[in-house]
């Protein structure tokens, strides 16, 4: 007999849907766009109860697909947006709309806190910021101006989490969040303890009989109502486990399980994330990066996105060398840039081509210390070590917190350069690593929902064994050694030199 999972990630422009088998192959696979409502500038609004539709379409349309016998599906799992919540009543059911992080509305809310509330956050959560999109700020302003939540709100929840509640049928007494998708509250909860803060909750002046309890990812919540199974064409009573948030359930796809371990999620705009011990105060109050809970137990991490990333890649084949859509170019370009050496023979890239921020305010993407000689190779290398510069400077700052970054997997179109894989082995001195399999969040998703009902013993083991290692490169002594001069010279440029020339060339700007 056969054994499949099912996984599904309620995300911001779609919600899939898969079916995983034994082997973990995916046999079917369904996207169902979402829509997002803007009522009023800076505001917006998601219907919870359309991904719960999604969801419920979706698996149909998986089992249609794939064919499978429907009674050999042996558990379903999910993921959803870490920051954003929504309030539900007594039975379990929404009554107000879901907001996600795209919502501004808190804004003003967010200045008050930060003025009038002890930061217990700090060392409790391990965050420092506190921003519109907070999740209780979202609460507070449920409480204050939300009239179908005033008089029968019963508890606060996150979009995956209501959609593994509703698949189980669980009242508010009853309905749940994982520790991982808890921690997308940012503020508000023990993230070692996991459970909430009482002291955090009383400062942002939101009663604790509105949240809902805290489980292990990999808990069984319920079963699969008979509702639901009427709507999907599976058998009632198949466990629901907890599921975990997407950002956790994408870096566990990354490869990311255990304490020193980095990826580099290498796509439009990049994402960095380190595996740690725990909180880093110094880290924490310090520097721009957030922390999480991992779905796997006494795992956490500190995130953070580099902003250029592909965008600029994508920005130089486009607008410079007009070969717009055109994919080959990129082969085309890796092969004149690996004939260049480390350092782009002097020539450096400023790659704020979309800003800048804090002391960078006003900043835009620039060439420097070109000549006649100048290459096109030489200024596509210059750019992919621009891009590995930032990170540079992210993983420094983790190292003098006392947070060494030996092992980084990259993952998504980045991956696919030997060239900028090998610059960032030797821009970082750390060995890179890319993975053969990158269906992300769902995958994982199936994972846990096999680990959930006992079928696998160690989900990070089999994360590593499913996913398959791809490449590997070791970093180059000399060129690391050439990397921190230049390194040095850039951050010069950044830190000082350049700041006067960017406030001026902003007033030529359109």
């Amino acid at each position: 007999m056969s054994k499949y999972y099912i996984g599904f990630d309620c995300g911001t422009q779609s919600t899939k849907t898969t079916i995983y088998n034994d082997n973990f192959d995916c046999v079917a696979e369904d996207m169902i766009p979402t829509e997002i409502s803007y009522p009023q500038a800076g505001w917006a609004e998601m219907d919870a109860d359309k991904y719960l539709d999604s969801v419920l379409k979706g698996i149909k349309n998986c089992l249609d697909k794939s064919g499978i016998d429907p009674n050999e599906v042996r558990a379903i799992s999910g993921d959803g947006i870490i920051c954003g919540i929504l309030g539900v009543d007594k039975d379990g059911k929404a009554i107000t709309p879901y907001i996600p992080y795209l919502d501004s509305r808190c804004a003003e809310d967010a200045e008050w806190v930060k003025a009038n509330c002890e930061p217990y956050w700090i060392e409790e959560s391990g965050n420092n910021a506190v921003d519109p999109f907070d999740p209780p700020l979202i609460a507070r302003w449920f409480l204050k101006n939300n009239k179908d939540f005033q008089e029968r709100g019963a508890k606060f929840i996150n979009n995956g989490p209501y959609v593994l509640s509703r698949l189980a049928g669980l009242k508010a007494d009853d309905i749940c969040i994982d520790w991982a998708t808890l921690s997308g509250w940012l503020i508000g909860y023990d993230a070692i303890k996991k459970e909430w803060s009482k002291r955090q909750m009383d400062e942002l002046e939101i009663p604790m009989e509105y949240l809902p309890k805290i489980v292990k990812p990999y808990d069984i919540i319920g079963t699969l109502t008979e509702e639901a199974a009427a709507a999907t064409g599976l058998p009632a009573g198949i466990p629901i486990a907890a599921g975990a948030g997407d950002t956790m359930q994408s870096n566990i796809g990354c490869g990311l399980v255990k304490a020193g371990m980095a990826a580099d999620v290498a796509g439009t705009a990049a994402m960095f994330t380190i595996m740690v011990d725990g909180i880093n105060e110094d880290l924490t109050k310090n520097t721009d990066l957030l922390f999480s809970i991992g779905t796997l137990p006494d795992t956490y991490f500190y995130w953070g996105y580099i902003r250029t990333g592909g965008l600029s890649l994508r920005w130089f084949r486009d607008n410079i060398c007009g070969r717009v859509d055109d994919n080959s170019f990129y082969d085309e370009i890796q092969a004149e840039a690996s004939q260049v050496p480390a350092g782009s023979n002097g020539t450096i890239f400023m790659p704020y081509l979309t800003g800048g921020t804090g002391t960078l305010d006003g900043a835009s993407g620039c060439f420097l210390n070109m000549t006649m000689n100048t290459t096109r190779g030489e200024m596509w290398r210059a750019l992919l070590e621009s891009i590995a510069y930032e990170y540079k400077g992210l993983t420094d700052s983790l190292k003098a917190n006392g947070i060494p970054v030996d092992e980084v997997i990259i993952t998504e179109g980045g991956s696919k350069s030997d060239l900028w894989n090998q610059i960032k082995a030797d821009m970082l001195d750390a060995h890179v690593t890319t993975m053969k399999r990158k269906e992300g969040a769902v995958m994982v998703d199936a994972l846990l929902a096999a680990y959930a009902v006992g079928d696998i013993d160690d989900l990070g083991e089999t994360v590593l064994k499913t996913l398959g290692v791809l490449g590997e490169y070791d970093p180059n002594a000399e060129n690391t050694a050439k990397y921190q001069e230049v390194y040095e010279v850039q951050q010069e440029l950044v830190k000082g030199g350049m700041y006067p020339v960017f406030q001026t060339l902003k007033k030529l700007q359109g």
